[in-house]
C-alpha cells in the first residue's frame, strides 16, 4: 500500500488526530490537523475562502497527512489525495473518545497535536448525530471527489490499531 497524500475523516472523538500522529511518523510526512488550520488562538474561524485557499496550498505539497472533516472543503482534500480513511466508529465510541480527550488533556487546544477541547452542547450534538446526519454526505463526497483514491474504513480503535500493525510490517 503506498500512501504519499491521506485525508482522514470521521467524527470527532473517533481518533483521527491520533491515528493522523502515527501515519505520519510512519511515512514521515508533514501532518496537518484542520482545527489547528480553522481556527485562530482565541478560536476565531478563518473566513471560509481563505481556509479553502490554506488547504488548496496544503494538498499542493508531495506528501502529507490531513485530519478534519470540514465538509464544506472536503472536496479540496479528496480529489488530491491517493487515500481516505475513514473514522467510522459507533456513536458511543466517538462520545467517549471526547470525553476521554478531556479528562486527558483537559480543557483548551494544543496545537501542535491537534488536541481541542472544547466540549458545549453543540459538539455532543454534533458528535450525537453524526452518523445519522453527517456521515452520510461525507461517503456521498468520498464517492464523487475521491474515486480514484484507496479507500480504508476504520471502524473501532483496535482496528485501527490491528491496521496500523499491518502497514507497518515487513
Amino acid at each position: 500500500m503506498r500512501m504519499k497524500r491521506v485525508a482522514i475523516v470521521g467524527c470527532g472523538g473517533s481518533g483521527k488526530s491520533h491515528l493522523a500522529r502515527e501515519l505520519g511518523r510512519i511515512l514521515h510526512a508533514p501532518v496537518t490537523h484542520l482545527d489547528a488550520v480553522y481556527y485562530d488562538d482565541e478560536w476565531n474561524p478563518q473566513p471560509p475562502e481563505k481556509f479553502e485557499a490554506m488547504q488548496r496550498d496544503l494538498v499542493s505539497a508531495e506528501r502529507w497527512v490531513i485530519d478534519g472533516n470540514y465538509n464544506s472543503t472536503l472536496q479540496v482534500r479528496l480529489e488530491a489525495c491517493d487515500t481516505v480513511i475513514l473514522m467510522d466508529v459507533s456513536t458511543w465510541a466517538a462520545l467517549w473518545g471526547i470525553f476521554f480527550r478531556q479528562l486527558r488533556h483537559g480543557h483548551g487546544q494544543d496545537k501542535a497535536s491537534g488536541i481541542y477541547n472544547r466540549i458545549h452542547w453543540g459538539v455532543l450534538r454534533y458528535v450525537a448525530t453524526y452518523r445519522r446526519k453527517m456521515r452520510p454526505r461525507v461517503l456521498a463526497k468520498i464517492e464523487q471527489y475521491g474515486g480514484h483514491a484507496q479507500v480504508v474504513l476504520l471502524t473501532s480503535r483496535r482496528r485501527t490499531r490491528r491496521w496500523l500493525e499491518q502497514i507497518t510490517a515487513p
